[in-house]
């Protein structure tokens, strides 16, 4: 009996979508992740199905980027939506930090060991410190904020953390791809991009996409929750629409005048979670939000694991191997804890911060533009790297996820109920 593949193709997508929606409540407790589970039934999949087509990221790299592009966006609005406490100096200190100490000293760590480890040239090695460099809100479920809520400080400054690290530096790594494409271009020489470089892709770009954002996020607020627009109904059972009008507006404007889509995003959906805090319409926007980055990462895990049985992984050796394990084990955990150094986190949720740099979806997004922008050598090599480090990330950060942030929810209640005698109405404290 020979198989429909048609019927194959919609049967294993239906499967795939119960999945999504029945797994993370199920494994939330567990020493297990959703991204672990379709990874490795994209394994079994691509290798025991012949006639699935190779999903090679060298071969297929425009639909690599683009594909890989849609999910970062999405996952950038629903961590901005997700997110209660209002942006601010202090309120955001800890993100600070994270994006001014720990981003640039990784980048820098990882383009130094690619070049002295793995043997790169300085492009290649550029570019791969530049993919590794953000924090992934897509596969980071675990340890994100959960969905909007009315108190601006319900969220533990771990998940916080994380959270705004990721959505804010998914973005901020561009600047560093655009050096990396630079330096293929006219050498390493700074004398021939390092101005241009510091005045469009860093100062320009980054401006002109958080302008963008919040142009945007205030025209969606004026729009949906403003006074005139609930009398009229404007937004009723539009929700949908608005957190697709949103990603869209942003992410287009902001390339339109050069500025980083990226950024855009994230700022303009920060910008519409400050309107109303209170108004019900966030937790619906979230929600939509939340349900499509979960498809659209399903197929992109999926995809990994059957890059990895087709084979993507085959020229892995030692050295390769060293450099994950230096990158998830030490330059992130060690960075991250540098850069906390002199702020007001408690020790457990710093040391929390600090290991779970997770990395994923945005990793690939940005190898992939990169090496569809340049003509840089290696590629084979790079895919290899950076997919090792992504399945590194899901395991090591999959297993270790759960179980550490509900001994942190523990320790923090325990500490709550002593200090304030009630567990449910006290604040949230350091741990």
């Amino acid at each position: 009996m020979t198989l429909d593949p048609t019927g194959l193709a919609y049967a294993a997508a239906g499967v795939a979508t119960l999945l999504a929606a029945l797994l993370p409540r199920a494994l939330s407790r567990a020493p297990l992740s959703m991204p672990m589970v379709f990874v490795g039934i994209g394994v079994l999949g691509f290798a025991l199905i012949d006639g699935l087509p190779s999903p090679d990221p060298v071969r297929h790299g425009s639909v690599t980027v683009h594909l890989t592009e849609v999910v970062v966006l999405v996952s950038l609005m629903g961590a901005g939506l997700a997110l209660d406490r209002p942006v601010g100096w202090r309120r955001w200190s800890t993100t600070w930090r994270l994006l001014a100490i720990t981003m640039p000293l990784s980048v820098l760590a990882m383009a130094l060991l690619g070049g002295w480890l793995l043997g790169l040239g300085a492009a290649a090695a550029m570019l791969l410190a530049a993919a590794l460099a953000p924090t992934d809100p897509v596969l980071a479920s675990e340890v994100q904020v959960a969905e909007p809520s009315e108190d601006v400080e319900s969220e533990d400054e771990a998940r916080f953390a994380l959270t705004s690290e990721a959505g804010s530096n998914d973005g901020l790594a561009f600047p560093f791809v655009y050096a990396a494409i630079a330096v293929a271009a006219s050498g390493l020489a700074p004398g021939g991009w390092l101005g241009e470089w510091l005045l469009v892709d860093v100062l320009w770009r980054i401006a002109a996409g958080v302008g963008t954002g919040i142009v945007v996020g205030f025209a969606l607020r004026a729009l949906f929750f403003s006074r005139p627009a609930e009398r009229v109904g404007l937004a009723e059972r539009a929700e949908g629409f608005i957190a697709l009008a949103g990603i869209a507006l942003a992410y287009g404007l902001a390339e339109l005048v050069g500025g980083y889509g990226f950024v855009a995003v994230f700022a303009g959906a920060c910008t519409v979670r400050a309107a109303e805090r209170r108004h019900g319409r966030h937790q619906v926007l979230h929600a939509y939000v939340e349900q499509l980055e979960r498809l659209l990462t399903v197929v992109v895990l999926v995809l990994v694991g059957g890059a990895v049985a087709r084979g993507v992984l085959d020229d892995v050796g030692r050295r390769e191997i060293v450099f994950a394990a230096l990158l998830l084990l030490v330059v992130r955990p060690l960075t991250g804890w540098l850069a906390q150094l002199g702020g007001d986190t408690g020790r457990w949720e710093r040391n929390a911060i600090a290991f779970f740099g997770v990395r994923g979806v945005g990793s690939l997004y940005y190898l992939a533009y990169g090496l569809e922008e340049a003509d840089i050598p290696g590629a084979e090599q790079l895919w290899a790297v950076t997919v090792l480090v992504v399945l590194g990330s899901v395991v090591v950060h999959g297993i270790t996820a759960g179980p550490a942030m509900l001994w942190l929810d523990r320790r923090r209640a325990r500490r709550a109920e002593r200090v304030h005698g009630t567990e449910e109405k006290a604040p949230v404290t350091p741990v």
